[in-house]
């Protein structure tokens, strides 16, 4: 659904079209989560949701997922936060996309390095990396190896543009919430990550992990 105002930068029937792509041969194929896009205008019932909004109802945010009245999954894209950012909405929606397919409650994990869990987020480690189909910027997102730490480095592939080389590593431009100390918290993949992250958080998306859905 198209709730938005605000231009999204690119025609939106084209960009589902694309997102349908961007799922059937490259998501599905490696994760065994595949989906059908529908454009409606209002939610479908028994049917998970995308919906366009204009501006972030959650600080921090550029999009997340939680649930739909029907207490279905249901992804939210910030169209004019991610725009005035300077990121593309394509890229937002392909990120939440993924993400709500893979862990659609929010609530899996992996035990990682030094004991500690990671959510189960499959973009937000490379999550400044992106490809095109059809001229349309679409995420990288990792693979399910990259959670499974008895894979030794470059022995498989650990996203899909190949920038990863070991499980649970960070690109620079990402991070990973991870629970530790008793808490949930950010680990991020350089300082200037960091320092962005921590300066900018009005520009960062959020899966609302260790917050309340609804």
């Amino acid at each position: 659904m198209n709730q938005s105002t605000t231009g999204l930068g690119v025609d939106f029937d084209k960009l589902i079209v694309v997102m349908q792509t961007f799922v059937d041969q490259y998501f599905a194929p490696v994760w065994g989560t595949p989906a059908k896009l529908v454009k409606a205008k209002d939610f479908v019932k028994d049917a998970w949701a995308m919906v366009f909004l204009d501006n972030a109802d959650v600080e921090g945010a550029l999009g997340y997922h939680n649930l739909t009245p029907d207490h279905l999954p249901l992804s939210k894209i910030f169209v004019e936060t991610t725009r005035r950012s300077g990121g593309e909405v394509s890229i937002t929606a392909s990120h939440e996309l993924s993400e709500m397919l893979v862990d659609p409650a929010a609530n899996l994990c992996a035990v990682g390095p030094k004991g500690w869990i990671y959510a189960y987020e499959v973009c937000d480690a490379v999550e400044e990396e992106s490809f095109l189909i059809d001229k349309i910027p679409m995420t990288d997102f990792v693979y399910p190896s990259f959670f499974e730490p008895f894979r030794e480095p470059r022995s498989t592939q650990f996203d899909s543009m190949r920038k990863l080389s070991r499980p649970f590593q960070i690109l620079k431009g990402g991070y990973m919430p991870v629970f530790r100390d008793g808490e949930w918290t950010q680990i991020f993949g350089s300082p200037e990550k960091r320092k962005q992250y921590i300066e900018e958080q009005s520009q960062q998306r959020t899966d609302r992990r260790g917050k309340p859905s609804f």
